[in-house]
């Protein structure tokens, strides 16, 4: 018989969330590729499963395993794929399996669950008609002024240590916009915190414990007569905090509807090159 690759979500926190599709997969698996063989050995035991052979794949030997999986599955080996949690290649590894076997027309099958970008997402109550997922937030001002441009809620991962000081950041950039840090999402701890980015950096001024999710709505709808004297002054407060003035300049036009040029001509008494 042919082998294959079964892409298998795993819970977030709730072990009641395992499907019974995954239940099965893992259970007809030779072979199941994890990061963690430890904590993956001790889901079988929590789902009172025979343990298969357990094989890491994590980002150090991704492209190694990767080959050798292949090959296993080219022999006939089912293969299951799981992560630590949620869905594999979802930040976390898998996609360069998964790829390897499509290179090689190796059936691929992927199913559902559950996943904390989907949670998050619903449970911040934020508009869901237009979303992106950032991965991981970035560290650089002006990699957090991209996140907030484009007019859409934006969904990210970041860890516990760095959340007050990501906050802080994306507030100074955006105080007003309407966000949620999701906490522990299933778990006994589960905690939504909804408010402005500025009154979450108030509220978040410590690291935390846990898988944390934020989520960022778009900017509000700008009137049809924007407070240009309202945009030059938060302009001027990024610049002076470090922000080059034509990537601050588009960034508030974005979130107040102003124009861009027209920001900072008024900041640099200059009309901005071309």
């Amino acid at each position: 018989m042919p082998g294959r690759l079964v892409v298998c979500p795993t819970p977030i926190g709730n072990m009641d969330d395992i499907t019974e599709r995954v239940r099965v997969a893992l259970s007809e698996a030779d072979i199941v590729a994890c990061e963690d063989t430890r904590r993956t050995g001790l889901l079988f035991e929590r789902l009172g499963l025979r343990r298969p052979r357990l094989v890491s794949n994590h980002e150090g030997n991704e492209t190694e395993r990767a080959r050798q999986l292949v090959s296993a599955i080219q022999r006939g080996a089912k293969v299951a794929l799981i992560s630590d949690s949620g869905m594999p290649a979802i930040s976390d590894p898998g996609y360069r399996l998964i790829n390897a076997c499509i290179d090689r027309s190796i059936d691929v099958e992927v199913l559902p669950g559950p996943s904390a970008v989907i949670t998050a997402l619903v449970v911040s109550g934020l508009p869901t008609d237009r979303w992106r997922f950032e991965g991981f937030l970035p560290r650089r001002a002006g990699e957090l002024e991209r996140v907030l441009g484009g007019g859409q809620t934006v969904v990210a991962f970041e860890s516990p240590r760095r959340l007050p000081e990501s906050l802080a950041a994306l507030s100074a950039l955006a105080p007003d916009r309407p966000a949620a840090v999701c906490r522990e999402l299933t778990k006994l701890h589960e905690e939504v915190v909804r408010g402005t980015l500025a009154e979450l950096s108030r509220r978040f001024r410590e690291g935390q414990k846990g898988e944390i999710v934020v989520v960022i709505g778009p900017a509000a709808k700008a009137s049809s007569s924007p407070d240009i004297a309202f945009a030059v002054d938060a302009l001027r407060r990024l610049v002076q905090s470090g922000a080059r003035p034509r990537a601050a300049a588009s960034v508030v036009a974005a979130l107040t509807g102003t124009r861009a040029n027209e920001l900072y001509t008024a900041l640099t008494g200059r009309e901005p090159r071309e």
